[in-house]
């Protein structure tokens, strides 16, 4: 199946609201008090079902006067995944605050809590408006540009999360004395929690009746650290979210950059880009098919499965000088060339990867106790996947044919023959094969790369960009200085805002970024898979046995570094 262009669309809104264009994307500005009628009118009217964010500006230190000091940004795309549109929301009184839409979407829970922990900013109507990302003790709101970078807080006390799943049990009229009903935490400090994640449970037996999920523990404030960086010492940073495909964070967020910046790569630096792509692709997989497997006792499926990881990490390594977080992008481009053999190399690791699936599929595919583990356990529909803001893999095994790779083709997609891989069930079953096929589509387009890949430049020739050859650095004043801007400035991005989606292995990665013309981004937001589909989680593993529960984990594939940021 050959990709097609998405065509471009023109909105209608009402002549009162302000519109002007943020990149591509529609930006609807308007006052708080209308925003869930606008936000009703677009679910209802506009078929915008799919919500991919909120996130909130501190205008604070920016240089150009802004309506009120804290603006929210809502990203909406439509049903069939080929608009976009952003609101913006001036917040006259963050303590007042706007009016939640969690009624309208699902998703918006832990999004809104996220603004407000992050900023401060209230959302009235919000079932449990509490920390998410900070722990339970932490005083203030660190995105805020007033708070100090190096204010460290610390948390003495674990947080009591009955205030969460009290409720829950409530409105399903349990009642733990009357019903037997045992309290019982999974993780966080458990392998199959897959990660640092805790999960208090309300069990009948070992059936779940209730559930809610803490996270956070892993969060090391990359968005802050973002406002205090260039854009080049950012890089090393994504390697850290989703660290089993780190490449693909280092691209997603270079190509963001260098979009806001209007410029395009040499074809051979695309073509590197979609390579090492979709290798991090199936390494990603690889990861969570294996560990998945692990977790029902499948050992020997892990091995076959994670030689080959092994075996492409060494590849890693060898082009990169690092096998896990590797920081070989850079804006404009990479740091060096493919070196002297790397297409005999990387051959070889695809035939590996090639017999471990086949494998393994020959051992659990037609397996009895394989498939009653997985099958009908944990299904999310087409229109839950939506409401919940699934994406990538775990969307389309729910049967919804969304793939930024073929919706809003970038880097030639469109022009590589592979499939679009799609589910039914969208249940722990499909989840899992969805990312077997996936596996095996990636490949076809890392063949068809290989090949087709043209000699030539791999970097943007702007030495205001990107970094001279050290000859130049060495034996010319200008080199010398283009090195030293660099190195103390940075890379300068035009003023503006802008999101870039990127299809990342775990779905829709996006960056939000706010430049204010400097070196350093003003405002960096990662919209990250891993959140929203963690959001999910206690919601689809009740009435299911704990053991469900730690395979329907495995297979959102949640990757904490990534969750967390």
């Amino acid at each position: 199946m050959t990709n097609s262009v998405a065509k471009p669309l023109i909105y209608q809104f009402d002549s009162a609201m302000f519109i002007k264009m943020m990149g591509d994307m529609p930006l609807v500005s308007l006052d708080s008090e209308d925003l869930l009628d606008a936000v009703s009118f677009l679910r209802n009217e506009m078929a915008f079902s799919f919500l991919l964010d909120i996130t909130a500006v501190d205008n604070l230190d920016m240089s150009h006067p802004a309506p009120t000091r804290f603006e929210l940004l809502y990203l909406f795309r439509h049903d069939e995944f080929e608009k976009t549109l952003a609101l913006k929301v001036a917040v006259d009184d963050p303590e007042v605050g706007v009016e939640s839409i969690v009624a309208l979407y699902d998703v918006a829970d832990w999004l809104e809590r996220e603004v407000w922990d992050q900023y401060g900013v209230v959302f009235q109507g919000h079932p449990m408006l509490k920390r998410i990302l900070n722990h339970n003790e932490f005083v203030g709101h660190p995105l805020r540009k007033d708070y100090e970078i190096t204010k460290g807080q610390y948390c003495t006390q674990t947080q009591d999360m009955m205030d969460e799943l009290q409720p829950l049990m409530d409105a399903k009229g349990l009642d733990q004395e009357r019903d037997e009903l045992m309290i019982l935490n999974l993780g966080p400090s458990h392998p199959a929690s897959h990660g640092t994640i805790r999960t208090l449970v309300a069990l009948d037996g070992e059936t779940i009746k209730a559930g809610a999920s803490e996270i956070g523990y892993l969060h090391r404030g990359f968005e802050k650290s973002c406002e205090n960086h260039n854009y080049n010492q950012i890089i090393p940073y994504t390697d850290r979210l989703n660290y089993c495909s780190a490449l693909m964070n280092n691209i997603a967020f270079a190509k963001t950059v260098e979009d806001m910046m209007g410029i395009t790569l040499p074809d051979r630096g695309i073509f590197i880009r979609v390579i090492l792509s979709e290798l991090s692709r199936v390494i990603d997989h690889l990861v969570c098919l294996a560990a998945g497997l692990l977790d029902m006792g499948a050992q020997t499926n892990y091995w076959y499965l994670f030689n080959p990881r092994n075996d492409a990490y060494d590849f890693l390594s060898k082009l990169t000088g690092a096998r896990l977080t590797n920081s070989y992008m850079r804006i404009g481009g990479m740091t060096h060339d493919l070196y002297d053999g790397w297409r005999g190399d990387l051959y070889d690791i695809l035939h590996k990867v090639d017999v471990g699936i086949a494998q393994t599929l020959k051992m659990i595919e037609h397996n009895r106790i394989y498939q009653d583990r997985i099958q009908d356990v944990s299904p999310v529909t087409a229109e839950q996947a939506k409401a919940y803001g699934f994406t990538g893999p775990n969307l389309r095994a729910s049967g919804v044919p969304y793939d930024l790779r073929f919706t809003s083709p970038y880097y030639y997609y469109d022009h590589f023959d592979f499939d679009m891989v799609v589910g039914s069930v969208g249940d722990t079953h499909d989840r899992m094969m969805v990312r077997f096929e996936e596996m095996l589509q990636s490949m076809r387009v890392i063949r068809q790369a290989a090949v087709a890949i043209p000699g030539g430049e791999y970097n943007v020739s702007d030495h205001g960009i990107i970094m001279p050859p050290k000859a130049a650095v060495y034996n010319t004043i200008e080199g010398a200085m283009n090195q030293f801007k660099l190195v103390y400035e940075g890379v300068k991005v035009p003023k503006g805002e802008h999101y870039g989606a990127f299809e990342a292995a775990n779905g829709e990665l996006g960056f939000y970024i706010v430049s204010d013309g400097s070196g350093t981004p003003y405002k960096v937001k990662v919209r990250a898979p891993s959140f929203v589909h963690m959001a999910a989680y206690p919601k689809i593993i009740e009435e299911y046995q704990v053991a469900d529960a730690i395979m329907t984990l495995g297979s959102l594939n949640i990757i904490a570094g990534e969750m967390d940021r």
